[in-house]
């Protein structure tokens, strides 16, 4: 596999995050919303993730004073079980820890048994439920979080 890198997301890849966003989620975020996410939105940071230069994954995290919120994270599923999404989850830890973000937090579906362990790894542990925290089939969200410093 060629080397895979990762950089701060542009207007100009939404359209190839759009795919990565509808190849991965049932309820895909819209080109506006990420538009708005990377113009607007003071507290939001995005990053992609390329492989010869195509957008491959990306994710987004809010951060307000030292708290940081992931958004999404998703990687095209035919590069998936490869350690891309480790990859890209532990830089985007490194990014925070410099940011000087103190603690990290997301959801993720009870039924997402890879995903949680993939956040474990990185020592972010279940703190709550959101009940029907989904809209496409009422799926309870697990509350993850890690202290970071």
């Amino acid at each position: 596999m060629a080397e895979v890198t990762i950089r701060p997301m542009r207007l100009h890849d939404v359209e190839e995050v759009l795919l990565v966003e509808k190849e991965t989620f049932s309820t895909p975020w819209t080109k506006d919303i990420f538009y708005k996410e990377i113009s607007e939105n003071d507290y939001a940071h995005y990053f992609v993730m390329l492989l010869d230069g195509k957008v491959i994954g990306y994710v987004g995290v809010w951060i307000v004073v030292d708290d940081a919120q992931i958004t999404n994270i998703a990687i095209l599923p035919a590069y998936r079980r490869k350690k891309l999404g480790e990859k890209l989850f532990r830089y985007t830890m490194q990014k925070l820890i410099v940011m000087g973000v103190s603690r990290l937090s997301l959801e993720v579906r009870e039924s997402n048994i890879a995903a949680q362990k993939m956040y474990r790894k990185f020592g972010l542990v279940a703190g709550g439920i959101r009940k029907n925290y989904y809209v496409d089939n009422h799926e309870d969200a697990i509350v993850m979080w890690v202290n970071l410093k």
